[in-house]
């Protein structure tokens, strides 16, 4: 789908300005992003997500606090659980996080450097390729009639034929129906679809 090439595409650009890791989180609604990246080092993830620094972590704070870009050692927020400097342990040494979005669907991601800070023309690559994918990620307001039909039918247990005949439809135009609501919810599967429907209370 040309939407999952296009976030690829972003990504491959994020990796090599920041090539020691990065987390992205998309829409964070909930607590919980409707889609999120990360590359930093295996060790790390599995020390901070042992730890449940999530709840903790300064660079979240700071993102659903303000918008914008800031390198982690202009922080003017307390790490009380010295986050940041455990970071520096695993290699995360330089940093800076990016904010976009409304408060109730809130970007936020943390890019790394492990030998010097990131320069200003930097920054404001990174902060604009966050912002192209917090754009292109941006869940819908509501699907087509006929694109919910389709999605119901195959969440109840339709096979594409049964439901093709439930609807009226042949079966090309009930999996071109299919097909139109995984590109609007930008899902890979049917089954992604119709969990991503749910999510954004659109089922």
């Amino acid at each position: 789908m040309l939407i999952h090439s296009e976030i690829s595409k972003h990504l491959r650009d994020l990796s090599r300005l920041a090539p020691d890791g990065y987390f992205i989180g998309l829409h964070i609604r909930f607590a919980a992003p409707i889609m999120q990246f990360q590359t930093y080092p295996k060790e790390w993830i599995d020390y901070y997500t042992q730890q449940g620094y999530a709840l903790r972590d300064p660079t979240i704070a700071w993102g659903f606090s303000m918008e914008g870009a800031c390198r982690w050692s202009e922080f003017n927020l307390p790490d009380p659980f010295h986050i940041l400097a455990e970071a520096k342990t695993f290699g995360l040494n330089y940093g800076v996080t990016v904010s976009c979005g409304k408060i109730a669907s809130r970007t936020i991601a943390s890019f790394t450097l492990h030998d010097r800070e990131f320069r200003e023309d930097e920054i404001a690559q990174i902060s604009d390729l966050v912002r192209r994918l917090h754009d292109i990620t941006e869940p819908p307001q509501e699907l087509t009639k006929a694109q919910i039909e389709a999605l119901r039918c195959v969440a109840a247990g339709d096979r594409h034929a049964a439901a093709a005949a439930k609807l009226g439809i042949t079966q090309s135009a009930f999996k071109a129906r299919l097909l139109s609501a995984r590109e609007r919810l930008m899902a890979r599967t049917t089954a992604e679809a119709i969990q991503r429907a749910k999510e954004y209370r659109l089922l």
